[in-house]
């Protein structure tokens, strides 16, 4: 079964973020919502998490749309950016155009805006699922290299992912040379074809480039597809992995930090604005209901929730840490606490 496409909502407005989040999980996708109320937060989420689609506001304080945009367009080329704003202004969207968004939309205040705010957003997770590099064609680049060769096409292959660029050179039909990064040649050319997506551009030829590769493209083609078959059969599943970054899967979840009980400078954080006082807050409310328990003889603490008007943090308390959990405002009780059965079971494996 294929995994859901996830959706990143970037709103210095609670309201405006509950809304979106209301509408979008409508969608006939049903994609995976998160939201976002401040761009250092949402680049934490992207760090942690694939997003097939960012919703950005562009006014926003400390750091604005157009400063989270460059870092995006720079970091995660290949996620499709929505600017959904209120200002209607040609030189907001003449800049942000420029910056390589996808699309540009004005908030949307009546039901016909809603439909069509709605069909845009499902029409990008279309286009997503069915992948590739977003160039003239939007096919995967074995596809792309396969069909300039078959063509006897000369040409230089520009292409850029995830933060990375390479060169892939063409004389007729054939694959003579490639470059990305520090490696060169055979080696170039294999790790640019294990890229998922990202953009190309196709160049003119250059003739008098050297020749290193010199493997027929159908068989290096082969070993890509091989390769490929091999690293999925041996993929983990998702929530393997280590790290507090990997709580962003569960829905509603905006920051953790887990801190020692020993020692509150030592402490790990995921997407807190914050840390060290929050680790300092968690370790000095940890310590003073335990305390409190220990002299009612109420038994070990377990879990502390606390509710917020921005967002709401619980706490569970280990043997020799305590794991803090912040929700967004949107989260309910129930919820919550339903969340954190599910990430006690994961923290204590």
């Amino acid at each position: 079964m294929a995994a859901r496409q996830k959706i990143l909502i970037v709103d210095d407005e609670p309201d405006i973020l509950e809304i979106y989040q209301e509408i979008l999980s409508r969608l006939p996708s049903e994609p995976e919502i998160h939201t976002s109320d401040t761009g250092a937060h949402a680049l934490a989420l992207l760090e942690s998490s694939a997003f097939q689609v960012i919703l950005l506001d562009l006014r926003m304080p400390q750091m604005d749309g157009f400063q989270v945009l460059s870092i995006v367009r720079r970091k995660f080329p290949a996620v499709r950016v929505v600017v959904v704003t209120g200002a209607e202004d040609e030189q907001f969207r003449a800049r942000a155009y420029a910056m390589g968004i996808d699309l540009y939309l004005e908030k949307p205040k009546t039901g016909k805006e809603i439909i069509h705010f709605v069909d845009c957003i499902e029409a990008l997770l279309e286009r997503e699922r069915l992948g590739g590099f977003r160039g003239i064609q939007s096919k995967p680049l074995a596809d792309i290299l396969q069909l300039e060769c078959l063509t006897q096409s000369s040409a230089v292959l520009k292409v850029s992912a995830a933060g990375a660029d390479g060169r892939i050179w063409l004389y007729r039909g054939e694959v003579t040379d490639a470059a990305a990064g520090d490696l060169g040649g055979r080696a170039a050319l294999m790790e640019m074809l294990g890229w998922k997506s990202g953009y190309f551009e196709i160049l003119p030829p250059d003739e008098t480039r050297s020749r290193t590769v010199f493997d027929p493209y159908e068989q290096l083609l082969m070993e890509t597809a091989q390769s490929r078959d091999e690293a999925a059969a041996a993929a983990p599943l998702p929530g393997d992995s280590s790290g507090l970054g990997t709580l962003a899967q569960f829905k509603g979840v905006q920051f953790a930090a887990s801190v020692a009980h020993a020692d509150p400078g030592k402490f790990e954080q995921w997407a807190v604005e914050n840390p060290a006082p929050m680790a300092a807050w968690i370790h000095g409310s940890v310590a003073a209901l335990q305390a409190l328990g220990e002299k009612l003889e109420a038994g070990h603490l377990q879990q502390i929730e606390g509710l917020g008007p921005q967002r709401h943090v619980a706490i569970l308390s280990g043997d020799r840490e305590s794991l803090a959990v912040g929700f967004t405002r949107a989260a309910v009780l129930p919820h919550v606490r339903a969340i954190m059965k599910q990430i006690e079971g994961k923290w204590l494996s």
